[in-house]
């Protein structure tokens, strides 16, 4: 068996006119996250929201490196979080 996968998705959405700028936050603090991820993913999407999804080698309840908060001038709410464990891929056809 394999050990355990799990994902962890970032969203915000960035005040008006600042979509571009909260993008560019997200990719830096990416970057600088303490120890690289398996696999990570730089979204957006309509209303200037932005996504990050990082994938880690580890347990769905292990300490894991988020992004953190941008600050409350450049989003319009705080960030939503959300963990996933990985269950493997899907055959075609199922």
């Amino acid at each position: 068996m394999s050990a355990p996968a799990t994902a962890l998705m970032w969203e915000a959405r960035a005040t008006e006119g600042r979509g571009a700028e909260l993008l560019e936050w997200a990719r830096a603090r990416a970057a600088e996250l303490p120890r690289p991820p398996l696999r990570s993913e730089l979204l957006r999407a309509p209303q200037d929201r932005v996504l990050v999804i990082t994938w880690w080698d580890g347990a769905y309840g292990d300490d894991l490196p988020e992004l953190p908060e941008p600050g409350a001038d450049l989003i319009t709410r705080a960030v939503h979080r959300w963990r996933f464990e990985s269950l493997g891929p899907v055959a075609p056809g199922r």
